[in-house]
């Protein structure tokens, strides 16, 4: 049998210290990410340009928080400065994205909604359920800390003197004919809140001008040069997109779940202000860009 070839000895100590190298920066990454990037929360300011806004709903300013995954891996005291943020931004309407706890976990169901019920708005807090959210007890916890729980329902607010539709879809709601029904004789100024933003195309389908979203965690890692392998399954990752005449706007969120880090994506509370302009001309879906402005 013939022998395996070994490379020269300078070539087998270089391919040693490019692996060390390698490992060390993995595990240097991952050390950044765990105890310094997923607590390194800021506020992301966005203006978004609706079609055929509303004169009534130009200037709105909208707080998305989402995805606070209160766990385990993610303290209280992270939730605490989410809503902080939230609150020193004064907006005028705030929207809860989902994804409360992490695998619909009953320990932390009360904690988070205790929370979260320090949000306060002008013209309400409204939420969304995510896919780790049970049906039940996180619903039921979250209207008893004064948020309105959406569940393949619509509610109707007052701005300006002009209505404001808000349709709040259930993640596991992918029936576009659903969807259609809830938005029969909506109001022109309408916002889907939905968790997951593949639904997207249902709202472009049927002429919904802005959807609010998170699920995605931004990718939650971002390999330079690589990017957020979530980038494949999603037509928005975090960010700003469009399809057709649909805006939408997917939030990075607060928490983390699988593996406890970021890394080049940092949680966030959104800070939307709405305007009437037109979105960037022609069709198709946009990718997300990171934050407009951060502070």
């Amino acid at each position: 049998m013939a022998r395996r070839r070994q490379p020269p000895a300078g070539r087998r100590t270089f391919l040693k210290g490019v692996l060390g190298l390698g490992v060390g920066a993995l595990t240097g990454t991952a050390a950044y990410g765990y105890a310094y990037e997923r607590h390194r929360i800021g506020v992301t300011r966005a203006d978004l340009a609706v079609p055929q806004l509303p004169p009534t709903l130009a200037g709105l300013r909208i707080a998305l928080v989402t995805d606070v995954h209160r766990s385990e891996i993610v303290d209280r005291p992270l939730v605490e400065r989410a809503v902080d943020l939230a609150l020193d931004a004064a907006p005028d309407l705030v929207v809860l994205g989902g994804d409360f706890v992490s695998w619909a976990d009953r320990r932390y169901v009360d904690d988070v909604a205790e929370a979260l019920g320090r949000l306060w708005a002008p013209h309400g807090v409204f939420a969304v359920l995510g896919n780790h959210d049970d049906e039940r007890a996180m619903p039921a916890a979250l209207a008893r800390n004064g948020i309105t729980v959406l569940r393949d329902a619509r509610a109707r607010v007052v701005v300006n003197g002009g209505p404001l539709d808000l349709i709040g879809l259930r993640y596991w709601t992918r029936d576009r004919e659903a969807l259609a029904r809830l938005a029969r004789g909506a109001a022109p100024g309408t916002i889907l809140l939905a968790h997951d933003p593949r639904r997207l195309s249902d709202a472009a389908g049927i002429g919904i001008p802005l959807v609010l979203s998170g699920h995605t965690h931004g990718g939650q890692v971002l390999i330079p040069g690589f990017g957020a392998i979530a980038a494949r399954r999603f037509p928005v990752v975090y960010g700003a997109g469009h399809e057709k005449r649909t805006v939408i706007f997917v939030s990075r969120g607060i928490g983390t779940v699988y593996v406890p880090l970021r890394f080049n994506c940092p949680p966030e509370v959104a800070v939307l202000t709405l305007g009437p302009d037109e979105p960037p001309a022609g069709a198709g879906t946009g990718r997300g860009t990171p934050e407009a402005r951060r502070t």
